[in-house]
């Protein structure tokens, strides 16, 4: 990248952080979470010449997808830093429970509609299981700027996410099967699967385990010692994550549950290099995060396919809403918490679209499939995690103070 290229990359950025930091000032007004500020940019500036500009340079863009990557990364290696895995396993029978019914409901509703329409059982099968997943990069970030990570409204969503996460891996291994299958190409192996998710848990439950016993041993000299083990723990999990297609998400949160007990054990440093984190992580990769969904949300498509993309929509948003409901019988959440969980749980916009490509580059659906399931998940991006901080600002005190 020439001088100029860097120039006109900085200059970019600092465009999008004038209008991101100026927009969220005002939305701060009306108890908006201002990392929403970005989603809101990226969409705004997607209808102006600055995204064809992006886009026609391969550089530019792959840099931007880059630090988003680099924001999925932070934010949820912060995030783990917050997890307490004792509290999250008195849930564990609970988040189970929401796991299975969050993501049942919605293939089901998904197959039916896919059926009526009047696509094979291969294909509603397939985009039914595009109904299930989980974008919780999206919504988490809210639950921490309301401070409810800790509550079991975020004990529910991120648990849940994070099995959900498994279940991904499982679509789209099943899906790129199915299309070696039939074009003859090899896209994936299963076992092959299933073996690098067995790695990832055993070095996860040794890193875990003994990361501590060694850390009382050793003390970091100093913060910046401390802050770069930290990067070697989370991009050597969200690389080892990514490259056995569990996803960096899973590494993530995994790196920073690991990392807890020894940021705990630095007293002050771990404090200061926790706060150090979440600066980094809101205020620079997760804006870029935020903006860069935005900015690829292509809203227009929901209207070249309306009837099938609205489908779609509804067979995920009702879907997972009952889902959720169905566990008030049960006694095991209670209504508004339920229709919270509900609403941060339908945030798209991951593994559905990358399932949709594979399909359509390989001819196996139509293009007005495709369009609608991505219009589908580009109007979840946006209007869920809208109505998520809706929903937490009236509701969230109420049930805190409930409890």
């Amino acid at each position: 990248m020439d001088e100029i290229k860097v120039g006109e990359l900085l200059l970019s950025l600092s465009l999008i952080f004038i209008l991101s930091g100026i927009l969220g000032y005002l939305l701060s007004k009306f108890r908006i979470p201002n990392i929403l500020s970005a989603l809101f940019v990226g969409m705004i500036l997607s209808h102006t010449p600055f995204f064809e500009y992006i886009h026609s340079c391969v550089l530019f863009e792959d840099t931007f997808k880059f630090l988003a990557d680099l924001g999925v990364l932070f934010l949820l290696f912060y995030i783990g830093l917050q997890i307490e895995l004792d509290e999250m396993k008195k849930s564990s029978s609970d988040i189970v429970w929401l796991t299975v019914l969050n993501t049942s409901i919605p293939f089901f509703f998904g197959l039916i509609a896919m059926l009526s329409y009047g696509y094979g059982w291969a294909i509603s099968l397939i985009i039914g299981m595009t109904r299930m997943p989980t974008a919780e990069a999206v919504i988490v970030p809210i639950l921490d700027e309301f401070d409810m990570i800790k509550t079991r409204i975020g004990t529910f969503i991120i648990g849940a996410g994070v099995l959900d996460d498994i279940i991904e891996v499982v679509l789209v291994g099943i899906v790129s099967v199915w299309i070696g299958t039939k074009t003859g190409q090899t896209h994936g192996d299963l076992s092959a699967l299933i073996i690098g998710i067995a790695a990832f848990i055993i070095l996860s439950w040794g890193f875990y385990k003994w990361l501590p016993r060694i850390t009382k041993r050793w003390k970091a000299q100093n913060l910046s010692t401390l802050m770069i083990f930290s990067l070697v723990v989370l991009f050597g999990l969200g690389g080892f994550s990514e490259f056995v297609e569990l996803g960096m998400v899973v590494g993530a949160i995994t790196a920073g549950v690991i990392m807890r007990p020894m940021f705990e054990n630095e007293e002050k440093r771990g404090e200061l290099l926790s706060r150090t984190t979440q600066t980094l992580s809101y205020g620079f990769f997760g804006v870029i995060f935020f903006f860069w969904v935005g900015f690829n949300a292509d809203i227009g498509k929901f209207f070249e396919e309306p009837l099938l993309a609205v489908i779609l929509y509804l067979s995920g948003a009702l879907g997972k809403l009952i889902g959720v409901l169905l566990m008030i019988p049960m006694k095991k959440i209670k209504l508004k918490e339920a229709i919270i969980v509900g609403v941060g749980l339908d945030a798209m916009l991951t593994t559905e679209i990358i399932v949709a490509q594979l399909l359509y580059s390989s001819k196996i659906i139509d293009l007005q499939l495709f369009t609608a399931l991505v219009a589908a998940s580009s109007f979840t991006a946006i209007t869920v995690p809208i109505i998520f901080s809706i929903l937490i600002r009236y509701w969230g005190k109420e049930i805190n103070n409930a409890k």
